[in-house]
Order: C-alpha cells, then sequence, then structure tokens
C-alpha cells in the first residue's frame, strides 16, 4: 500500500471512529460521579484497563478530560487497604476475583493527563490514596523472593484464558509474569514523576530506587537467555513455564530488553508466522503453542489463545518502534485498519477479536443484537489501532513513554 493509499486508509478509519466513540462516553450517573467509559455494546461497566487506554486515545485527539474522569471515577473507590476494584457501575464497584485491585493502570493514567494539560496540582489530594493503591499491589502481588509481580490466575491479568498462566479454579498455581511486573514497574515510575512534580523529593527517590530493583529482577527472573524471551515462570517450581504468548512482550514497551536482545525477540518470536505473526495480525498466542485456537468465546472468558486483539496489537506496536522496525509497523497499520474497516462496513461496528488466520470477527457473536435486533458490537481500545496509523502516516505516536529507572529524568 502506498503512502497516499495509507493515508485515504486513516482518514476513512477516523471518519468511522468519530462516528462510534461517543458510544464509549458516558455521561455522570449514580455511583460515578464524572462522565465515564465503557467498551461499549456488550459492556457497559467501566473497566480498569479499557478505561486507560481509551482515555489514552481520546487524549491524544484533544480530549483528555476522559482520562482524569477515568482516574477520579477509581481514586472514588480505593479503599482503607488501598483497594480499588477494577470494574465500576452505577451502583458502586464491581469485585471481580474478590479482592483483587484493578490492573496497574491507575498512576500512570493520573500521570499522562497531568503530563499532557501541564496540570498536577489536582493530584494533591488524592496523592496518599495512590500511595496506598501501590502498597497494596506491593502486599498482595509482590513475590517476596524475586520482587516481581504475579498474578492468581490469568482473568485477573485481563488476557481470561492465557495458557501462560492457570485459568481454571482447580489450578492453585499463581506465576510472576511479565505483564504484571512490567505494568507495576510502569506504576512505580509514574508515581515517582508524580512525587517529583509536587516537590515530594523523599518519595520520588525511593520510588525510583524500587523500580530500578524491579528492572533488574524482571529481567534476571523472567528472561531466558537460552530461548531469548520473557516467560512466566511458576512460583512454585520457580521454574520458566514455556508458553510464548502476548505477556512475554510487554517488557518491550518499557525497553527492558536490550536492543540486540530485544530485536532478536522480536524476529524469532513476533515476526515469525509460525509463531505470532499472522495473516491478519499479530496473534496473542504462539501459533506453536499446544493450546492455539481461534475460538469465537466471550463467556466464560474471551479468548486469547491465538485471536488477534486490536490492543495486544497497539503494545506490540510500541515494542516494535522501540526497536526500531518500522516496516512490520506499516504492516502492522495497514492490515489492521483494513481489518476495522471493512468490519465497520458490515456490521457498524467492531469485535472484540479476530480470528488471525482468517481475519473473521469472534466475539461477540451475530446473535449479540439490542431490542431492535441490531448488532451489539464492541469498541474499546480498538480506537488504539488509529494511533498506530497516525504514527505511520503522520509520526504522531502514542508510545505511553515512561523513562527507565536508570535514565531518570
Amino acid at each position: 500500500m502506498s503512502n497516499e493509499e495509507l493515508a485515504k486508509l486513516k482518514t476513512a478509519l477516523v471518519a468511522e471512529f468519530d462516528r462510534l466513540e461517543p458510544q464509549v462516553i458516558r455521561p455522570a450517573e449514580g455511583y460515578l460521579k464524572y462522565p465515564y467509559l465503557i467498551p461499549a455494546g456488550f459492556y457497559k461497566q467501566m473497566w480498569d484497563w479499557d478505561g486507560f487506554f481509551m482515555g489514552c486515545h481520546l487524549a491524544s485527539v484533544g480530549k483528555p478530560e476522559y482520562l482524569k474522569y477515568w482516574a477520579l471515577n477509581l481514586i472514588a473507590n480505593i479503599d482503607s487497604d488501598g483497594y480499588v476494584a477494577g470494574c465500576a457501575t452505577t451502583e458502586g464497584p464491581r469485585e471481580v476475583f474478590g479482592k483483587f485491585a484493578m490492573k496497574p493502570f491507575l498512576s500512570q493514567g493520573v500521570y499522562f493527563y497531568s503530563e499532557q494539560t501541564n496540570d498536577f496540582e489536582w493530584i494533591k489530594p488524592h496523592y496518599a490514596a495512590l500511595m496506598k493503591v501501590l502498597e497494596y499491589r506491593d502486599k498482595t502481588q509482590q513475590d517476596s523472593l524475586s520482587g516481581c509481580y504475579f498474578w492468581e490466575n490469568a482473568g485477573q491479568s485481563g488476557a481470561d484464558n492465557n495458557p501462560a498462566m492457570n485459568y481454571f479454579e482447580d489450578d492453585t498455581r499463581s506465576f510472576l509474569a511479565p505483564d504484571a511486573s512490567t505494568f507495576q514497574l510502569r506504576e512505580i515510575i509514574a508515581q515517582a514523576l508524580i512525587a517529583q512534580k509536587l516537590g515530594k523529593t523523599t518519595d520520588y527517590v525511593v520510588l525510583m530506587a524500587k523500580a530500578a530493583q524491579l528492572e533488574d529482577a524482571i529481567n534476571k527472573y523472567l528472561w531466558d537467555d537460552k530461548d531469548a524471551v520473557y516467560y512466566t515462570v511458576d512460583r512454585e517450581t520457580r521454574s520458566f513455564y514455556r508458553r510464548v504468548s502476548y505477556s512475554s512482550f510487554i517488557p518491550l514497551i518499557q525497553k527492558l530488553a536490550p536492543d540486540e536482545k530485544g530485536r532478536e525477540m522480536i524476529k524469532r518470536y513476533l515476526l515469525d508466522s509460525t509463531e505470532m505473526r499472522a495473516k491478519y495480525g499479530f496473534r496473542s498466542l504462539s501459533a506453536k503453542d499446544p493450546d492455539y485456537n481461534n475460538k469465537n468465546i466471550i463467556i466464560p472468558f474471551s479468548n486469547w489463545q491465538g485471536p488477534v486483539w486490536c490492543v495486544a496489537n497497539y503494545l506490540y506496536s510500541i515494542g516494535l518502534k522501540n526497536y526500531g522496525f518500522d516496516n512490520e509497523i506499516r504492516w502492522q497499520a495497514e492490515t489492521l485498519g483494513t481489518l476495522l474497516l471493512d468490519d465497520i462496513k458490515k456490521w457498524d461496528s467492531m469485535h472484540e477479536n479476530y480470528d488471525a488466520d482468517t481475519g473473521a470477527p469472534l466475539a461477540p457473536a451475530a446473535d449479540y443484537t439490542d431490542k431492535n435486533g441490531k448488532f451489539v458490537g464492541f469498541i474499546s481500545w480498538n480506537l488504539c489501532v488509529q494511533n498506530i496509523l497516525e504514527g505511520v502516516t503522520d509520526d504522531k505516536w502514542m508510545l505511553l513513554e515512561l523513562p527507565s529507572a536508570d535514565r531518570k529524568p
């Protein structure tokens, strides 16, 4: 696809996104005191990482206030222990997986909004609560032996049935995870930068030191030099669980692998058609994995065992950019942009994921319709495909950059 054709694709997709975007924004109601973001269609609740990625996208198109509203709605339900539910409705917080806290994105959202608007003053009344959220995660999800972070099960991660972790209730294992550890690393760094902006120098120094230790721990315990990839680690056996999945690539968004190792990992796994690269985007699980499939699953869990997820691909694009794979991002932008535009033309909405090998739209199924018989689709973080396209066509990137603890600002 030529530069002109790619620009036309972006323009067409942006026009459709502008039309669909209002479906993800809801006015304040009941428990949710600020306008809130929903994935739309099948989902009417406010969710943690859906809201983060939608909020960041909206900030990138000149609407940063929704990222702040998302943060304020979550901050309002931080309890005395530092627990904050990852899902909320107009009737109150919705506890998922017991007392498991929201996924680690809150301090990042607060920081990215404040950085873009150059407004950190609003955080002052909430600073202590944000610190408490970090403390709660340390108590409940930090491994005392390695310093890395773990999910108790795959469902907590959002990649609901990721085979690189346990995803059935009768499987009591838990895994040190590249995604949990990297997302929490970024939370610590974001909170450190907030502390610095608010003149809390001691907190800044302590948090950055903690982040530096975690960076080292991720590379020490989760990187396998032999296979040149990040794996989850079984907390019982302390051994690598050798499954190449979406979570393996999350450390690359923070550029944790040195250049040579990161490039080798990308070439060996992400760009290999027998592993992660498929005709219609990058898979969520290696095609070599014995559990690889493209089933249309939404209940009891969504399928991260192969299908193309736009949010995973957006995160992959950051890793690709960090390690200099611009041509591959161009392919990704063209492939995903075309996939979504075709989907919208047929269904007047989008889907949560897509068959990696055929491009067929998966969840939600065609029989999910509203009272008028109209298909109920999915929007959410698919909006971030616009950011991939704009990066390629306009050099306007949304890379969610945070400094390394070893490269302090």
